[in-house]
């Protein structure tokens, strides 16, 4: 009898353990969800100008017409406490399943009273058809920079760099096996010069395109972090990549190129997150 009465009480513990659990994994799920948090970088660059030492920018990446606070008031705020040197925007502001391009220019709107503000389109832009000319032009009256296949110079001092901005492949073509070739092709096109080049480009699984034409740092997002994070493991499915994609997010390095992926702020398809809250990206470069 005593036994029993032992074995129920474990089995009751084991049953209130699981259910703490699970209350916990939940709370953190949803915490997660509702939430956006700033992950920063300490890029070192051998190639970096002098005048760019310490030069901060600020990544926002698949927004998808998300907000977090009263007219995206919390990633304002983050970007204003972080006061960056730029920030770029790299694709998929707007979301093709639910259009809403009054959240997208509300949200830069506010932006470009921070920082110059540096845009590259994603697939969801290159899906929206004819409505994307609609956001561009707001885009562009709002004073942001949109980088569509080309490339300026920004100064600082006496030194500059190359600010490169691609174009999402989904433009041109959306046969995957023609996209690696056609991004090769644009980058060359663009006759870049020797010296330090930053590139805005949606898709990270190109990495290697970017690494061959010698890039020193891109940024990247539309991985949404694998979407589902497994600790120790990574994410687990990322769009153009599959499962356990190579690229879901953080830090990346080949030869003189580094890559940053975001997380990403909104979601798409899959709306729910886990172990995988949205982030700001912010990233400081040094020389050494």
């Amino acid at each position: 009898m005593k036994k029993m009465k032992n074995n129920n009480k474990s089995k009751r513990i084991i049953i209130i353990t699981i259910l703490i659990l699970l209350a916990v994994f939940g709370g953190i799920t949803v915490w997660g969800n509702l939430t956006v948090g700033t992950t920063r970088y300490k890029i070192t660059l051998e190639r970096l100008p002098v005048a760019f030492e310490g030069y901060k920018i600020a990544q926002i990446a698949d927004l998808h017409n998300s907000e977090f606070g009263e007219d995206n008031s919390k990633t304002i705020k983050i970007l204003k406490e972080e006061n960056p040197d730029i920030i770029v925007i790299t694709g998929d502001l707007v979301d093709s399943n639910h259009m809403d391009i009054d959240i997208a220019i509300k949200f830069i709107q506010q932006a470009v009273k921070i920082s110059p503000c540096y845009y590259v389109t994603g697939n969801h832009e290159a899906w929206i058809g004819d409505i994307y000319y609609e956001l561009e032009e707001q885009l562009l009256d709002a004073g942001v920079t949109v980088l569509r296949d080309e490339v300026i110079t920004i100064s600082n001092d006496k030194d500059s760099i190359q600010l490169i901005g691609l174009d999402d492949p989904d433009f041109s073509d959306q046969a995957p096996y023609l996209q690696e070739s056609m991004l090769e092709a644009k980058l060359y096109n663009m006759n870049l010069k020797d010296g330090f080049k930053i590139l805005l480009s949606h898709r990270p699984e190109f990495f290697g395109v970017y690494v061959k034409n010698d890039i020193d740092l891109v940024l990247s997002g539309h991985a949404h972090g694998g979407q589902f994070r497994i600790p120790f493991i990574g994410g687990v499915i990322a769009p153009n990549q599959g499962f356990f994609p190579k690229y879901d997010a953080g830090e990346y390095h080949e030869a003189n190129t580094t890559m940053i992926v975001s997380r990403g702020i909104g979601n798409s398809i899959i709306p729910v997150r886990i172990n995988n809250r949205p982030e700001v990206v912010i990233v400081q470069l040094y020389s050494q």
